[in-house]
């Protein structure tokens, strides 16, 4: 199954064309072995493991990387360009923050390079981006898979990968939490989580920030230490209606150089401080 007919499977999505800079999945041949049977459409061939089974496993693994996300720095790079109505881009922000430890042991998101704006057709602050980062690294954890109704319907692969395929709904919804309404696609062969498509919803309708359009969200995975699936890419293509113009627009988020991050240290203890008492028998 093709990534184009999957697009469909998502409140109607559109497909996007692939970006030069981006791991997006290669366009499907253009000769195909494509066979009707009827007016139904052929059930997708069962997995190799209950559906059932591979839910359980990959949302059991998606404990153990959500767990293991924050002992993690990396860097990260948000990219919005605008096109003109030639097609070219037109104007782009640019903005880059690391995360890592400060010397108090706290774990920080700095900016490494301050904002750069060439957008000709409307303003963007870092706090407008901010609101991004309500969308979940992980939504299929352990404790999320009852709030969602999930749907085997084939295979596909993903940058070489043989991946099972489900269509993801929420069941219900409230407005504390974003959920995904899309797809994801599972590792055949170690049952990780390794893409994901779709838009996120919650009780108030669609999450997205209050000046730019963006609603359709694919999701890459990077492994990390060959033990965790961290997202690395994310893209969403869409049209920002303006008064007296629509603007096509892009937007590319990077998370690149996983790092461990350092041990927090113990607080040094202030001079002339009383010696902790010694305990008995030592």
């Amino acid at each position: 199954m093709c990534l184009l007919g999957l697009a469909g499977l998502v409140g109607g999505g559109t497909a996007y064309t692939q970006d030069a800079q981006g791991p997006l999945t290669p366009a499907p041949s253009e000769e195909h072995n494509v066979r009707r049977l009827g007016t139904e459409p052929e059930p997708p061939a069962p997995p190799s493991l209950p559906p059932d089974e591979i839910i359980r496993r990959f949302s059991q693994k998606e404990d153990l990387f959500i767990a293991a996300r924050p002992n993690y720095g990396y860097r990260k790079t948000i990219r919005i360009d605008e096109f003109g109505e030639d097609g070219k881009p037109a104007g782009q922000f640019l903005m880059v923050t690391e995360t890592t430890r400060a010397p108090n042991g706290q774990v920080i998101s700095k900016v490494v390079q301050k904002p750069q704006s060439t957008l000709r057709y409307f303003n963007l602050e870092s706090e407008d981006v901010k609101e991004l980062d309500r969308i979940p690294g992980f939504p299929m954890t352990t404790s999320q898979l009852a709030k969602y109704d999930l749907k085997y319907i084939g295979e596909e692969q993903v940058d070489e990968i043989d991946c099972y395929i489900f269509k993801v709904k929420p069941k219900a919804l409230d407005r504390a939490h974003a959920y995904l309404d899309g797809l994801v696609w599972v590792d055949t062969k170690y049952v990780e989580v390794v893409k994901t498509y779709g838009r996120w919803v919650n009780e108030l309708g669609e999450v997205r920030s209050a000046t730019l359009p963006f609603t359709l969200f694919e999701t890459y995975r990077e492994n990390v230490d060959g033990k965790y699936w961290f997202p690395n890419y994310e893209r969403s293509d869409d049209t920002l209606h303006l008064k007296d113009v629509s603007v096509p627009v892009r937007l590319v988020i990077k998370w690149t150089d996983f790092k461990v991050l350092p041990a927090a240290t113990a607080a040094p203890v202030p001079a002339g401080a009383p010696n902790a008492p010694a305990k008995p028998g030592s």
